[in-house]
């Protein structure tokens, strides 16, 4: 703690040395500083408060009907690209500044000085933004931020209107060449149906399937037809000795009739494994035909019956109807079988074809299918582009609603010169001491024994006082005096200036 002592004590009587020097610069340093803080144009902040309201009764109302824009983060992109060189060129041509512009570098430092005492205050959570803008010229700062305002109310509607508009176009463009490819796929599709009337499958139903259902049906005829003859043949072998009418009566044969209904129903069953062109279903329709033509010749060869009476008995009149109406429905069944098996015969002979049929028939359908609903899907996208981007410009959506209009208020912002004087004080005060102190560093003395002994190393005995005169004492003390009086007066100097600031402050 000495040791430190010392030091500052060394230090002190070295700056004492030139004292004169540290007074003189602390005067020159306080008065040109004060002098540039005094010169200082008076700085004038316009400001702006504007609240966005975000929230909108048309949300809940037209949710799901269109893409609802992110107004919170449309709100938050405008805030931080406000201050972007383009906007600030706009402000510029807005308030004219562009017109004092020489050169292209008069132009980016004007720029530059805008970006910079630009700023953007607020918080999303809040919504309430404000703007502001220092200058020297209050009117032209009032009207940098007015213009910062429009550009702040009308980018938060203009980009999205734009956006939308060229979504709409694009799917516009998107339609129509839709359109043409599903007009072309309808042709094609309208084309192959009537190319392939035949071939295409019914109901939902493939060809395979209506093979399958025609083969059922000639079966299901078949039988009918099996029951029909077998009806007619109980009738007549209850007439016993009766025929239809211009055919001569068949004789109950029961041996006969078994055999013929067995080779039915083995036809039956042919029918259902094989075509008609088969060796087995030919040999088994040659058998019938021949027992069918043994039937009737024992029936023309028959003798009828002795009783004249016979032929007029009423049940004999009755089941002769019956005959006739069995005869009529066995030829209808037959018609039916035949028109069946030529049928499936048709089918059958088609069934190589079908499937390639069905498979270009799915792909055309396929083709159609996508193209209509790819389509429609851009018809429903261009409506909701549309419906979006009239809602970023409705002003229903995004409300803007100025709190504080652009205003300057008549007492400057700035400089703070109260401020300013005490930091350029502290300055003079800081370089008169520094320059002493170079100066005692640069001309060295002894300022002490000690410090003596300490350089040379050499002993000292002692030292001889100075006996200063009666004049040297009295000019030492009016340095003195002129000392306080310069010291003091740079601390009045600054109270002054401070009491006249407070008194009558020019910020």
């Amino acid at each position: 703690m000495a040791e430190l002592t010392a030091v500052i004590l060394t230090f002190l009587k070295a700056i004492g040395k030139y004292r004169w020097y540290a007074i003189a610069i602390s005067w020159v340093v306080a008065l040109v500083g004060w002098g540039v803080v005094y010169s200082l144009p008076n700085d004038y902040q316009a400001s702006a408060r504007v609240y966005v309201d975000t929230q909108s009764v048309l949300k809940p109302l037209l949710a799901g009907m269109t893409t609802l824009p992110n107004l919170d983060t449309q709100v938050m992109f405008m805030r931080r690209t406000l201050i972007s060189r383009p906007n600030v060129e706009r402000v510029m041509g807005m308030v004219d500044l562009d017109l004092t512009n020489q050169n292209a570098k008069q132009k980016e430092k004007k720029i530059d000085e805008l970006i910079e005492n630009i700023k953007i205050l607020g918080t999303e959570r809040d919504d309430i933004y404000t703007i502001t803008y220092n200058n020297p010229n209050p009117k032209l700062g009032k009207e940098v931020v007015r213009s910062l305002l429009t550009i702040f109310v009308e980018g938060s509607f203009g980009g999205k209107k734009q956006d939308a508009e060229k979504a709409v176009q694009f799917i516009d463009e998107q339609i129509k060449s839709y359109e043409e490819k599903l007009s072309a796929a309808e042709n094609a599709l309208k084309d192959f149906k009537i190319k392939n009337m035949g071939l295409l499958p019914r109901g939902g139903n493939d060809y395979s399937s209506s093979v399958v259902a025609a083969t059922d049906q000639l079966s299901q005829a078949r039988l009918e037809l099996n029951e029909a003859e077998q009806a007619r043949n109980a009738i007549v072998r209850q007439i016993g000795g009766g025929g239809t009418p211009g055919k001569p009566a068949m004789m109950a044969n029961p041996e006969l009739d078994e055999r013929i209904a067995a080779v039915n129903k083995n036809l039956d069953a042919l029918h259902m494994q094989y075509t008609e062109a088969h060796p087995d279903i030919i040999s088994a329709k040659r058998l019938l035909s021949q027992l069918q033509a043994q039937k009737r010749e024992e029936a023309r060869t028959r003798v009828p019956s002795s009783d004249p009476g016979a032929s007029y008995s009423p049940m004999l009149q009755t089941l002769k109807i019956s005959l006739s109406e069995a005869e009529a429905h066995v030829a209808s069944l037959r018609a039916r079988v035949a028109e069946y098996q030529s049928r499936v015969a048709r089918m059958q002979s088609q069934s190589t074809a079908a499937p390639e049929v069905e498979a270009q028939l799915s792909q055309l359908n396929r083709d159609y299918t996508v193209n209509k609903e790819n389509y429609q899907k851009l018809v429903e996208r261009r409506e909701s582009a549309k419906l979006s981007g009239d809602l970023s410009s409705a002003t229903d959506m995004l409300t803007f609603r100025v709190i504080d209009p652009p205003t300057v208020p008549s007492k400057p912002v700035g400089p703070n010169r109260a401020r300013l004087f005490s930091v350029v004080f502290v300055m003079a005060l800081g370089a008169g001491l520094g320059v002493a102190l170079l100066m005692s560093q640069f001309r060295p003395t002894f300022l002490s024994q000690a410090a003596l002994r300490d350089v040379t190393g050499v002993p000292i005995l002692g030292s001889i006082s100075m006996n200063w005169t009666p004049a040297q004492k009295a000019r030492q003390k009016k340095r003195l005096y002129g000392l306080a009086a310069a010291v003091f007066g740079l601390f009045g100097a600054y109270g002054t200036v401070m009491a006249a600031i407070l008194i009558r402050p020019l910020v």
